[in-house]
């Protein structure tokens, strides 16, 4: 476990050159390069508005309707930015491992940093996303609050956990070439039982109980009363959401230490 941290402190070059690489990767020879990186996240928020608001009729719980479309989109698509960090990382992770052989049987790569790359480079096309949320924010409701620049404290604990999620399904994912295949729903379950297109408030008292034990539901809110009312989370909160994040990367690091000495009999 030690030796685990002490490997990704001394990685930490390589995994901001591997980062980099990744997103520049995504976007290599296309016509608009990284402008890809605000303009799919804007082609997603009209498509999801138009399916939720003008399709659906859906209401955001609490907002008049004289508010419009706009501040639905603002609301939903704040959540949604949040939730696909979650998604991204998760439904690559069963193949991290598996799609980079050459780095079990060929060098000595540290393989514990492939999860924290992964969880980089959803982040900076998380910062597209939130480039658009801002745009359609100051249109809509104006200056944010300065209190939203402490949106990374909110998250902190959420990205801790989906690394402590993302070690130990890529390593089960080496052995378990399947896990592919049920990650993928399961990750589109938790998008609709989780408070992205609509607030906790909207979840009847009967099925609460569902979205409380989600790991995604605590970040979700509080990150929406952060960007929309200005409200920081209690110290104890945070603190708590940091132990549980912690707890939850330790032990998926340690379960990717403990089965990664397998990993070249079975790739």
């Amino acid at each position: 476990m030690a030796s685990g941290l002490r490997t990704i402190i001394a990685s930490r070059r390589l995994i901001w050159t591997l980062t980099k690489r990744e997103v520049a990767a995504r976007y290599r020879g296309s016509a608009l390069g990284l402008v890809w990186l605000v303009l799919l996240p804007l082609l997603n928020l009209m498509a999801f508005t138009f399916v939720f608001r003008t399709v659906l009729k859906a209401r955001w719980a609490g907002l008049a309707m004289e508010e419009g479309i706009g501040a639905f989109s603002v609301y939903m698509f704040a959540g949604l930015t949040i939730f696909t960090i979650f998604a991204e990382v998760m439904t690559r992770s069963p193949g991290l491992v598996l799609e980079n052989p050459s780095y079990i049987k060929r060098v000595v790569f540290p393989l514990e940093i492939m999860p924290i790359v992964a969880l980089l480079t959803a982040l900076v096309n998380a910062g597209g996303s939130m480039v658009i949320w801002l745009v359609f924010y100051i249109v809509t409701f104006g200056v944010p609050h300065p209190e939203a620049l402490l949106l990374p404290i909110a998250l902190a604990p959420m990205c801790l956990v989906i690394l402590g999620l993302s070690w130990f399904v890529s390593a089960v994912g080496v052995y378990l070439r399947d896990l592919r295949q049920f990650v993928a729903p399961v990750v589109t379950a938790l998008q609709f039982l989780s408070p992205v297109f609509y607030p906790l408030a909207a979840v009847p008292e009967g099925v609460r109980w569902i979205f409380n034990i989600n790991p995604l539901t605590v970040p979700l809110e509080q990150a929406r009363s952060l960007l929309f009312q200005g409200e920081v989370p209690s110290l104890g909160s945070i603190a708590f959401a940091m132990s549980v994040g912690g707890l939850a990367a330790v032990l998926g690091l340690w379960w990717f230490q403990k089965t990664r000495k397998g990993f070249a009999d079975v790739v």
